[in-house]
């Protein structure tokens, strides 16, 4: 009989940030994490989900971890993100904007593909191979969640099991392989050079393009805790807006992320009050950017430390084939695919780590892999603006509509 240790949400919060110590501790120790750009949440929340894996195994001991503050730092990232969107900025990178999307559509078509033809191929129910298809792979845990009663009642038994398992090793799959490859690409090609920054926590580094929004000005105490301070009022009532908007959303009958209603009302309120402002950063934008930096950080860690590894042990080999076909080829479609198709500069291998994570089960591993790319080099605006836009917008309603498509023809 399992024992089972639940943690309230303030001891599973420090378990997130214990894991992101660690990871900044080992990206400064370890020059492979560095020049890998794995970031620091996710290789100090292995060691911990790791160490979880041992208790689970070895002395029957399960941990159950509360996801409230999880959940609220992935909405002030995302919620941050949106005050970052300014639709000047988006008009500029419109094209790779519609070009990502496309690439998308063909990722999750192919996804299916390469999972059903290989179920088939050894002989099983093809409804497996939708399990571990776009959606857990582009679509998930939640889209795992949404879909696994379908598939348990068109007949795959253990449908949720495998789905979420799926989804966890996509996670971290995703986490593990889309810096490596957009650094590979930058080096190969030479298209930018090391920031050789001692800072090692993973974020976005500005909030802006030009260099005069990274140039550090003397400030009183006084001024910065008023800036802070503004700049948390904003992100909450952004929040509590945002709710409203989701709630008005729901009513369309399309699923959406929780966090993209605050995503498009912190949108609507920088590029309505901007103008407004002529000039004047009215906003606090670089305080904004901050507090999400330290969101995303603090999501990343609790997520990654509380992965149930035990879950991929219920992976029979021909599922653990389908999963590692899927990696090789998000990575080849990536590099061959994508990589020209953005337009084979620093902008698109920023992209390509962002199209790995999301590629590969979430959004915020995309941004994650994105900032630390950044962190290693140099800050890219447009895969901050296209990336949560066409995670928050795009993935789900391309990924469920080709998955109803794949389900009534197979």
């Amino acid at each position: 009989m399992r024992e089972l240790v639940s943690l309230d949400m303030f001891q599973t919060a420090g378990v997130g940030v214990l894991a992101l110590l660690l990871g900044m501790f080992f990206t400064r120790s370890i020059p492979f994490l560095k020049r890998f750009c794995i970031p620091a949440p996710v290789s100090g929340g292995i060691l911990i989900s790791l160490l979880t894996l041992g208790c689970f195994s070895l002395l029957g001991v399960e941990f159950s971890f509360d996801g409230t503050i999880r959940d609220v730092s992935m909405m002030l990232f995302f919620t941050s993100v949106g005050f970052q969107s300014d639709f000047r900025a988006i008009k500029k990178g419109g094209k790779p904007l519609v070009i990502m999307v496309l690439l998308v559509t063909v990722l999750i078509i192919a996804q299916n593909l390469i999972s059903v033809g290989a179920a088939k191929l050894m002989s099983l129910d093809p409804l497996l191979g939708m399990a571990s298809g776009s959606i857990p792979m582009a679509g998930g845990h939640g889209t795992s969640g949404g879909f696994s009663p379908l598939l348990e009642s068109l007949g795959l038994t253990g449908a949720q099991s495998i789905t979420m398992a799926c989804a966890t090793f996509g996670l971290v799959a995703g986490s593990m392989i889309g810096g490596p490859l957009a650094e590979l690409i930058i080096r190969r090609r030479s298209l930018a050079e090391e920031s050789h920054s001692e800072d090692v926590v993973t974020g976005i580094e500005g909030s802006e393009a030009s260099p005069e929004a990274k140039i550090e000005r003397p400030q009183s105490g006084e001024k910065t805790f008023r800036e802070y301070s503004w700049a948390v009022y904003l992100l909450i009532l952004a929040m509590a807006l945002g709710m409203c908007l989701s709630k008005l959303l729901a009513l369309t009958g399309i699923t959406f992320p929780t966090y993209f209603g605050s995503l498009i009302a912190a949108c609507l309120i920088r590029n309505i009050t901007e103008p407004l402002a002529k000039g004047k950063d009215v906003l606090a934008m670089s305080k904004i950017v901050s507090l999400g930096d330290i969101a995303l950080s603090i999501f990343l860690g609790i997520a990654m430390s509380t992965l149930k590894l035990w879950e991929l042990a219920s992976l029979v080999l021909p599922l653990c084939v389908i999963l590692i076909a899927q990696v090789a080829f998000i990575a080849l479609f990536a590099y061959f695919v994508a990589f020209p198709s953005l337009g084979k500069d620093y902008d698109s291998a920023v992209l390509v780590s962002g199209l790995c994570g999301f590629g590969l089960g979430a959004t915020p591993n995309a941004m994650a892999n994105m900032s630390a790319v950044c962190f290693k080099y140099r800050y890219a605006v447009n895969p901050f603006i296209i990336v949560p836009i066409i995670g928050a917008m795009f993935v789900d309603i391309i990924n469920t509509t080709v998955v109803t498509i794949f389900l009534n023809i197979i």
